[in-house]
């Protein structure tokens, strides 16, 4: 659960590096639409780790 946790944060702080280049920047705006299809992604397996985490 760590690993995704890291993972999230990596991807966040991507994400926040590229919207503010975003502006007016094709290839940021890009980075950033792709950055939010693999966070959804990790949120769904952190979502799952955290549902089977709590029935422990």
């Amino acid at each position: 659960m760590k690993k995704l946790i890291a993972q999230i944060n990596t991807l966040v702080d991507a994400i926040k590096a590229d919207i503010e280049k975003s502006e007016g920047n094709k290839a940021a705006a890009a980075r950033v639409r792709k950055a939010t299809l693999e966070l959804e992604k990790v949120g769904k397996e952190f979502r799952k780790a955290s549902i089977a985490a709590a029935k422990k």
